[in-house]
């Protein structure tokens, strides 16, 4: 059996998110049209007949002095030092920039195991030849995989190179386990992703969701939870509760309906909207909502 980890990294909107999902064969992991969704490492699980692989889905790789990119940032260099393989992600539809330029650069200490996916590829503005040729001239002779996350084009190949990078040894998870994450942290996540699509640009970056309160029914059969979402300013909180509380009442139900399937009980949310102006200053909270 071959067993380890993998971990994913790339600058935002690269797909690792979409990737995860789709070779974990389940939502691991949230994704929305917006950048820099992801604000932890995710971790997913893929367990087949060769073995099993635990991958770490890291927040996208992004140039800022902000207090939580830096946090992000963070977080995803943490994870190249532990791991046995890295998964360097390219969007095929957008030409390197300083962002990539900084990613490679982290990442000429860790050739030997390291690969990159050029995602995308079923985009009629994939461009894959000046990908090839950047990687080339910063990274030498690694092996690149151009796939599409989305349509499930290109994998097979990826996962045997990514299964030849790993030991031998034994599970670390159950066969049937596709991720470790805790209930309360899923729903968190669940519950700031139907916030992201329903809302305008200025309300998902200035969002995060906490769980306050879980509790079980006695028969174990259906799971409560207390839901805070916290916005910087009043008028993202009129944003979140709408007109009449419909905004809220919507991303109340579609958030339950998603825990309703993949979670094997019910699940009830209590939703709360609430505001903090300097959040995104207080360094405990960045390092819980970033690392766990």
């Amino acid at each position: 059996m071959k067993v380890g980890t993998i971990t994913l990294l790339g600058r935002p909107s690269t797909g690792k998110s979409t990737l995860l999902n789709t070779l974990c064969k389940n939502k691991v992991s949230i994704v929305s049209p917006t950048p820099q969704t992801t604000r932890r490492v995710i971790r997913g699980i893929l367990t087949e007949n060769r073995g099993q692989i635990l991958f770490l889905d890291t927040p996208g790789y992004h140039q800022s002095e902000k207090k939580l990119n830096l946090y992000l940032k963070r977080a995803a260099e943490e994870t190249l030092r532990e791991t046995d393989g890295i998964l360097y992600l390219l969007d095929s539809t957008r030409i390197p920039g300083p962002e990539e330029e900084e990613i490679v650069k982290l990442l000429v200490p860790h050739k030997n195991k390291l690969l990159a996916v050029l995602n995308k590829i079923d985009d009629p503005r994939s461009i894959q030849e000046p990908l090839k040729a950047f990687l080339k001239t910063n990274l030498g002779e690694i092996s690149i995989y151009p796939v599409s996350a989305l349509r499930e084009e290109g994998l097979e190949n990826l996962l045997t190179a990514l299964f030849n990078l790993l030991p031998e040894g034994e599970l670390m998870y159950p066969e049937e386990y596709y991720t470790d994450q805790e209930p309360a942290f899923r729903i968190e996540e669940i519950i700031r992703e139907q916030a992201i699509l329903r809302t305008k640009e200025e309300v998902p970056h200035a969002l995060f969701v906490e769980a306050a309160d879980l509790e079980f029914s006695g028969d174990g059969e259906e799971l409560w939870a207390r839901v805070f979402l916290t916005v910087e300013r009043d008028s993202q909180k009129g944003i979140l509760i709408g007109k009449e509380g419909k905004m809220i009442r919507a991303i109340r139900m579609a958030s339950e309906r998603e825990c309703n399937r993949i979670f094997p009980y019910r699940v009830k949310i209590d939703l709360r909207v609430k505001v903090d102006p300097k959040w995104k200053s207080r360094d405990p909270l960045l390092k819980r909502i970033t690392r766990g």
